[in-house]
């Protein structure tokens, strides 16, 4: 992948990135959330020589969940999600036996589908995700419902950013819910931001 490939800003707009390839990392339960820093301990051979490669280029990997009810899979190739999130190595230590810390910065949801690799890791065929944003009437008033939803959940959530859009709230408030993997997938797959807003917050409520 070549400096030229890679937009400015993510998502690119439609037509304008083609499909690319890159290691997959499925792990049981995880969903890597746009504009989310993840630390993550690299300890397997395979994924320890995907670090290798990655830190040789652009370092570009997918994360996803492992599908629901193969996780004692982990070891081998279970299935995984059509949309995974896309992230990039911002940081990284090697440890003296081999072993790595990363942290990995979310980037953007993407559609992806496996394709076959030389490595000993996975690799898939990734795409933009493209979400359908909230026309300008609905959004303000969602927005305060999130907000003030958010902030029934934690203290930590009265630093937001005062302008910070709607699709990273709903997934703040979708990951403060305790929701099965089918269930997270099927939200964090959902390219209608306002309909996985209306979704969270019937969750939400349902709660009180």
């Amino acid at each position: 992948m070549s400096a030229s490939d890679i937009p400015d800003s993510w998502p690119p707009a439609e037509g304008t990135f083609p499909p690319q390839v890159a290691p997959l990392f499925p792990l049981p339960k995880v969903f890597l959330y746009p504009h989310v820093i993840m630390p993550l301990h690299i300890f397997e051979p395979r994924y320890r020589q995907m670090v290798d490669d990655l830190l040789d280029r652009r370092g570009w990997l997918i994360i996803t969940p492992i599908r629901e009810g193969h996780e004692v899979n982990q070891l081998g190739a279970p299935p995984i999600y059509p949309v995974g999130g896309l992230g990039e190595i911002i940081k990284h230590e090697r440890m003296p036996d081999g072993r790595f810390l990363i942290s990995l910065a979310g980037l953007g949801r993407v559609n992806i589908r496996e394709v076959e690799s030389d490595r000993l890791y996975r690799k898939v065929q990734f795409e933009p995700f493209h979400e359908v944003q909230p026309e300008e009437e609905e959004n303000e008033g969602m927005r305060e419902r999130v907000r003030e939803a958010l902030l029934t959940c934690s203290d930590s959530f009265h630093n937001l950013p005062p302008d910070l859009p709607l699709a990273p709230m709903a997934d703040l408030l979708i990951q403060s819910l305790d929701l099965p993997v089918d269930v997270l997938s099927e939200l964090f797959s959902e390219p209608v931001v306002m309909r996985r807003a209306e979704f969270a917050m019937e969750r939400h409520d349902s709660r009180k």
